[in-house]
């Protein structure tokens, strides 16, 4: 593991090429773990929206560990590393949308979701009478009195530009 972070012909680990790399496969770990513990841990519901933030999470984590299988300085690697701060940014884009939709910014949704699963007919139909009905403008939970898709938002967007700040940095080294 400490080959994939060092860098060749330098005498730090910790190149920012590196540190980029790693940021773009910890942050949306973090918070795609984070949304999917409030879901399947806290009792959250999310809603349409929500799940739209959670695949730019996934895609970003596929690629910044596709990044791993070359050394951080490399074309390779930055371009994979980049398209990883791309999805990111992508998530917390959606964020700023699903925030302003909260705050009543923007026009949302008239559609609810509800999370339905099995096959029995009668199953169904019980599930879908007492499945919670999550809308888009109706926040569930704060923090710091920011929602999740405002804190999604934050930490994505503020990950992102980090994430390439530190790519082109060390591009040009």
């Amino acid at each position: 593991m400490s080959e994939a972070i060092a860098v060749r012909g330098s005498s730090s680990a910790w190149s920012p090429a590196a540190v980029a790399r790693l940021i773009a496969l910890l942050l949306p770990v973090a918070l795609l773990g984070g949304a999917l513990g409030s879901q399947y841990l806290g009792g959250l519901h999310p809603c349409e929206m929500c799940y739209w933030q959670r695949w730019p999470h996934g895609a970003a984590i596929l690629l910044a560990l596709l990044a791993f299988t070359a050394p951080a300085e490399t074309k390779r690697s930055r371009s994979l590393t980049m398209l990883a701060a791309l999805a990111i940014a992508v998530s917390g884009a959606i964020g700023v949308y699903h925030a302003g939709v909260e705050a009543k910014v923007f026009e949302g949704f008239t559609t609810c979701t509800a999370t339905i699963h099995g096959t029995n007919t009668a199953d169904l139909l019980k599930q879908i009478t007492h499945a919670p009905l999550v809308r888009c403008d109706q926040i569930q939970f704060t923090f710091l009195g920011i929602s999740m898709a405002g804190w999604n938002a934050i930490l994505s967007l503020s990950g992102a530009a980090i994430i390439f700040l530190l790519s082109l940095r060390g591009a040009r080294r």
